[in-house]
C-alpha cells in the first residue's frame, strides 16, 4: 500500500461499488415511513467474538501519530474513536524498528491489541525472478525460509523488550499483489507455514490477501499441517463485492482460528474525501457486511489521512464517526448475536452483546426516514441510549428511549447510522457484571499485596504470588468475560493466563500462569462479599467451591483453597493501563 499506481488499480476495482453509491447521492424529498418488518435480535444465538476496530500507523510512510492523536484514536471518551486494534509496520531494516514503539505503547496503555505486518523480507533474503514478464519481481529465496522466520521472531522480541507484547504477527502483506513488494504463491505460503512457521513465538496471521482471494488462502485450510501453525486468517477487502464476503470453507475447516479484516479504505482514497456525505455512510455499511460474514476485526489503512477516520489536523472525520458507531460501543470480547440483517429496504442491522449490554447498529441508507421497531429476545432490557451520525449529527446521544414489549421504536433519518446501547437486566448476585473487560491490578486488601507473576517473568508454569505494588507488567491482568459467566485473566507479560496448575481440584493446588487457551483451569468467577467492591475469585475446576487463597504461612504464595470469605481470600480490582 502507499504507491500511486496501486491507488489507480484499486480505484478501478471499487468502481462498480462506487457506481452503486452515486445513485444515493441525490435523494428525493424525504418522507417518513413506518417499517413493515421488525428488526429482531436474539441474544441466545451467538456468533464470532469481536477483537475490535482500528487502523494502521505507519511512521515511515505517513508520519507518526502525535501524542494527542494517539489519545483521539485509542481513547474512548468524548471526541475519541475508541479504537482497540493497532496495525504496525515491520520494516525489512531492523534499524528502523524504533519508529513503531511510541504509538504502539500508547495504544497498549489504552487497552488496544497490536499486530504487525511485513511488506518485504530483509534484502539479503530476497531474489528477483520473472513474474508474468516482470523480470524485477521479488520473492523470498526458498533456502532462506528459516532465516525469515527468525527475522519475524526478532521483531516480536524487539517490541516485547520495548514494552509491547504483540497480539499477533503476519507472515506477509498482500502476497497476491507483489508489484511493489514481495510475491508469494499459494504453494510457497503452504511450505513456509508447514515447515517454518511453528518456530514463530507469537500468534501468526496467514498472508493477508489484497482482495480476499480465496484461491491463495484456501490451500492453507486444505493442508492440516500448515493450518496447525496459523492462528488467524487475515485479508484485505479492496474491490471485494459483498456477495463474496462469505467464506464457506473457513466455516467448515477453520474451527479454532480467527478471521480478521486487516486493511482497507472504502469507498476510495480521494484527497479530502473523508467528510463527503452520504458517501461516508458507506463505511458503516462496509463494516456491517464484514461483521455479518464473521470477521472479527475491521482495520482501516492509515488512521490519519485526508480520506481516513482521522483527518490530517487530528480531528475525526465523517468516515471516522461512521467507524466509531461500532468501535466505541462494541468492545473486545463482545460477541455478535443473531439479528434481522435487512428488515426493510435500505435498512441494515447487526447486534452484539458483552459487559451486560446488547449493542445494536442500524443503518438507514434509504432516501426516506423510517420508524423502525427493534425487538430483543433472550434477556430483558432495562434502558436504551441511542447514538446517531447523520448529515448534521456526529454520535448525537439520546438517552432513555421509551421501551415497549422488551423492545423499542426509533426514528432513523435518511442516510444515517444509529447505535443502540441496551442495558440488560441481570441477576444482582452475578458479580462479574460489575467489572467490564479491561486491565486491572488485583489487590488483597488485608495484606496490601497484589497478585503478581514471580520474578516478573513471562513463562509457562511460572508461579503466581502476592507482592507490594510496583506497577510491573507482572502485576497487570486483563479481565475478559466469557459467555458462560466466567472470565479469564491474561498476563501483561505475554500470551499467558492465570491458571490452576494441572487443573487440580484439591486444596493447596498452586496458582501460576500458563499458555493462554481459556480452558477450565483458566476460568474464574467473582463471588460478592460483605464489603462492596471486594470479591472472592472462584475457580471453575472446583465448580466455584474453591478460590484464590493467599497462603497464611508465608503471606506470599497464592494457591487454590476451599472458600469461606477469609480475609486472605478476598480481592479487589483496581483499573490500570
Amino acid at each position: 500500500m502507499g504507491l500511486q499506481v496501486k491507488k489507480s488499480i484499486r480505484a478501478l476495482l471499487v468502481g462498480a461499488i462506487m457506481f452503486a453509491m452515486v445513485i444515493g447521492v441525490f435523494p428525493a424529498q424525504q418522507q417518513q415511513v413506518k417499517a413493515a418488518s421488525d428488526a429482531v435480535i436474539n441474544l441466545s444465538t451467538k456468533y464470532q467474538e469481536i477483537q475490535g476496530y482500528g487502523g494502521m500507523n505507519h511512521p515511515s510512510w505517513a508520519g507518526d501519530l502525535t501524542a494527542s492523536q494517539r489519545e483521539t484514536a485509542f481513547g474512548n471518551s468524548t471526541n475519541q474513536l475508541g479504537f482497540s486494534v493497532l496495525r504496525i509496520f515491520i520494516d525489512s531494516d531492523s534499524n528502523n524498528w524504533y519508529k513503531e514503539v511510541a504509538t504502539a505503547k500508547a495504544a497498549v496503555a489504552k487497552g488496544a491489541i497490536v499486530f504487525a505486518t511485513p511488506w518485504n523480507p530483509p534484502s539479503n533474503l530476497c531474489e528477483t525472478f520473472n513474474h508474468n514478464g516482470d523480470t524485477k519481481a521479488k520473492r523470498l529465496r526458498h533456502d532462506k525460509y528459516a532465516q525469515y522466520a527468525n527475522h519475524l521472531n526478532n521483531f516480536v522480541n524487539y517490541m516485547k523488550n520495548n514494552g509491547v507484547n504483540l497480539y499477533a504477527i503476519s507472515m506477509a502483506n498482500e502476497p497476491d499483489y507483489g508489484h511493489d513488494w514481495t510475491w508469494w504463491t499459494s504453494s510457497e505460503i503452504v511450505t513456509f507455514l508447514k515447515y517454518y512457521a511453528g518456530s514463530i513465538n507469537c500468534r501468526l496471521i496467514a498472508p493477508e490477501s489484497f482482495s480476499y482471494n480465496k484461491n491463495i488462502m484456501e490451500p492453507i485450510l486444505n493442508d492440516s499441517q500448515a493450518l496447525a501453525n496459523v492462528d488467524i486468517m487475515g485479508t484485505h477487502l479492496y474491490g471485494t463485492q459483498y456477495k463474496n464476503f462469505a467464506w464457506p470453507l473457513f466455516q467448515q475447516k477453520g474451527a479454532g482460528k480467527q478471521l480478521w479484516m486487516t486493511e482497507v479504505y472504502y469507498p476510495n482514497s480521494d484527497a479530502n474525501s473523508a467528510d463527503r456525505w452520504p458517501e461516508a455512510l458507506g463505511v458503516s455499511e462496509h463494516i456491517h457486511n464484514a461483521m455479518i460474514n464473521n470477521m472479527q476485526t475491521y482495520v482501516w489503512w492509515y488512521i490519519r489521512r485526508s480520506y481516513s477516520p482521522m483527518k490530517e489536523d487530528g480531528t475525526i472525520s465523517k468516515r471516522g464517526y461512521c467507524m466509531a458507531q461500532y468501535s466505541k460501543f462494541i468492545r473486545r470480547g463482545y460477541r455478535r448475536v443473531a439479528a434481522t440483517a435487512n428488515p426493510n429496504n435500505g435498512v441494515y442491522v447487526s447486534a452484539y452483546t458483552g459487559d451486560g449490554k446488547a449493542v445494536i447498529v442500524a443503518i438507514n441508507k434509504g432516501s426516506s426516514s423510517i420508524s423502525q421497531k427493534f425487538t430483543v429476545n433472550g434477556q430483558s432490557i432495562s434502558s436504551v441510549d441511542r447514538y446517531r451520525t447523520s448529515s448534521n449529527e456526529n454520535l448525537a446521544k439520546t438517552s432513555n428511549l421509551a421501551l415497549t414489549d422488551n423492545g423499542f421504536w426509533s426514528y432513523m433519518p435518511a442516510n444515517s447510522v444509529s447505535t443502540f446501547v441496551c442495558n440488560l437486566k441481570t441477576n444482582s448476585t452475578t458479580a462479574t457484571t460489575s467489572l467490564p473487560n479491561g486491565w486491572y491490578c488485583i489487590k488483597n486488601p488485608a495484606s496490601g499485596k497484589y497478585l503478581q507473576v514471580t520474578g516478573n517473568v513471562g513463562a509457562a508454569g511460572q508461579n503466581v504470588e502476592a507482592g507490594y505494588k510496583t506497577n510491573a507488567l507482572g502485576q497487570k491482568w486483563y479481565l475478559r468475560k466469557l459467555d458462560n459467566g466466567y472470565f479469564t485473566l491474561s498476563s501483561a507479560l505475554g500470551n499467558f493466563m492465570l491458571d490452576v496448575s494441572g487443573a487440580g481440584t484439591t486444596d493447596n493446588t498452586n496458582i501460576g500462569i500458563f499458555h493462554a487457551y481459556s480452558g477450565d483451569a483458566q476460568q474464574f468467577k467473582l463471588k460478592t462479599t460483605s464489603k462492596a467492591g471486594q470479591y472472592g475469585i472462584m475457580t471453575k475446576v472446583t465448580n466455584q467451591k474453591s478460590g484464590l487463597h493467599l497462603r497464611v504461612s508465608d503471606n506470599t504464595n497464592v494457591v487454590q483453597n476451599a472458600y469461606w470469605e477469609a480475609t486472605n481470600q478476598v480481592w479487589q480490582f483496581e483499573k490500570t493501563n
